[in-house]
């Protein structure tokens, strides 16, 4: 069936922590700037990495069905919602997996706190690229661990490991884990298997166990070749936990379903000890549910819902250039999440936040917040109809013509 991605959907008063919430310090506080019922120009909410499109057909149907019958017991796993991953990281990214190298997690946040706790005493230290997805930092000072940063290069307008300097940071023997972000969150590499055996060789020479976050890992642009860390040889495998899920791939985020893919055994029998004592027993029933039907029957609507998203892109690369060339949109390879420098404006991180929301009433995830390699820049989330990304485009001329005056 053909979707249509151009329709808006009015997700205010839904519960949306993207539309009917704002972060003010460390809270989360009610809202209703998005409401155009009662702004004249109502806040755009681009930050939090959720889409503004419906689940696919059959994902809608399974949940549809199930609430029907009107009884939410506890759920759990079944053979063929495992077979499901599995089918799919064969089918879709020539990865062959075992049903029993799976453990679930009520999303790969959560996940990732369970690994770090399972695997890294505290006081020892895990290695993140910044500027990387911020909760990574929120992760380390819940386990109280040491976060050790190997900083992205930035040149040319792309971004690159530094590889001299992970080579040193892993040399270190208190370093036990890293986390790979690919396709990175925000900058929106997709690593090349080269790039991946170079980090992989040093990780593994030094002992650093590899936790790779892969969840934007199906939303590839056409051109770029996305390559899971465990698929680079056994070696790699055995050294590595692989962070999956289908939220970010099919808008399923606020099911909290997700998969780490373990298959050393001592590896995945430890990480399966922690959730255990963590609680960790059983999912969400839609969750489940929507993984299986997603996976199983929701194919066509990724592959129309990438070339969606390669137009918008091309849509605000095109709109910058003609518009606003003095700022770096930077290339993006994967994810539906944006970098732009907009550094020449000569801002420090509040008046730049302000200018964004209070002027263009745009609510970015600010750059500052993945690492202070990340000030000056914004992150821009562009899975949403192309109405509004033209909307944020015109606005941000607007306001960024305010401060030129």
């Amino acid at each position: 069936m053909n979707y249509n991605f151009d329709q808006p959907i009015n997700r205010n008063q839904t519960n949306s922590y993207k539309w009917d919430f704002v972060k003010r310090g460390g809270d989360k506080v009610y809202w209703d700037e998005t409401d155009p019922t009662r702004h004249d120009k109502p806040v755009l909410p681009m930050w939090v990495a959720d889409m503004d499109f419906p689940s696919p057909q059959p994902v809608v149907d399974a949940i549809a069905s199930q609430a029907q019958m009107g009884i939410y017991g506890y759920a759990y796993p079944s053979p063929a919602y495992y077979e499901s991953v599995v089918d799919w990281m064969q089918r879709r990214h020539g990865w062959t997996i075992r049903n029993d190298w799976i453990c679930f997690t009520p999303g790969v946040v959560p996940g990732l706190h369970l690994l770090i706790a399972a695997y890294v005493k505290p006081g020892e230290k895990v290695l993140i690229q910044p500027p990387v997805y911020y909760p990574f930092y929120i992760i380390m000072d819940s386990t109280d661990t040491i976060t050790v940063t190997n900083p992205l290069v930035y040149e040319n307008g792309r971004y690159s490991m530094d590889f001299e300097d992970l080579e040193k940071k892993c040399a270190n023997p208190d370093l036990k884990a890293a986390i790979l972000c690919n396709p990175h969150n925000p900058v929106g590499r997709v690593w090349s298997r080269e790039e991946l055996q170079r980090f992989g060789d040093i990780c593994l020479k030094h002992d650093v166990l590899v936790i790779s976050d892969e969840i934007h890992g199906d939303l590839i642009f056409k051109g770029h070749d996305f390559t899971p860390f465990a698929t680079l040889g056994p070696e790699f495998s055995d050294r590595s936990i692989t962070c999956t899920a289908a939220s970010k791939t099919f808008n399923l985020a606020g099911l909290q379903t997700s998969n780490m893919v373990i298959p050393n055994d001592d590896l995945r029998e430890t990480f399966q000890a922690m959730c255990d004592r963590s609680g960790v027993f059983t999912l969400n029933m839609f969750g489940i549910l929507s993984l299986e039907a997603a996976y199983n029957h929701g194919e066509e609507w990724l592959d129309q819902l990438m070339v969606y998203i390669a137009d918008n892109f091309r849509c605000l690369e095109s709109f910058f250039k003609a518009h606003l060339p003095e700022f770096p949109v930077i290339k993006t390879e994967g994810t539906y999440l944006v970098w732009i420098d907009f550094r020449p404006l000569g801002l420090d991180k509040d008046a730049l936040e302000d200018l964004m929301m209070n002027e263009a009433r745009i609510y970015f995830d600010e750059g500052y917040i993945f690492g202070p390699e990340g000030e000056g820049f914004e992150r821009i989330n562009i899975a949403c109809p192309r109405s509004i990304l033209v909307e944020a485009l015109e606005r941000i001329k607007a306001a960024v013509e305010t401060v030129k005056r």
